[in-house]
């Protein structure tokens, strides 16, 4: 899988995706909360799969 998230697209991900998971853990469940999942992952591993699909590519090396 090649990367196509930048630095900045990543950290945000990773940001989003752990503040949807405390604040699900905490017990404020909404239907996005446990989503958090997926910006996390993806940011972690710097694929994201709705990028390629849609021809998106944030990262400079790539």
């Amino acid at each position: 899988m090649t990367r196509n998230e930048g630095t900045l697209d990543r950290v945000a991900r990773v940001a989003l995706g752990v503040v949807l998971i405390v604040l699900a853990l905490r017990g404020m469940y909404t239907p996005w909360t446990w989503i958090g999942v997926v910006p996390l992952l993806t940011g972690l591993v710097g694929t994201c799969p709705l990028y390629s699909l849609l021809g998106v590519n944030t990262c400079k090396a790539g």
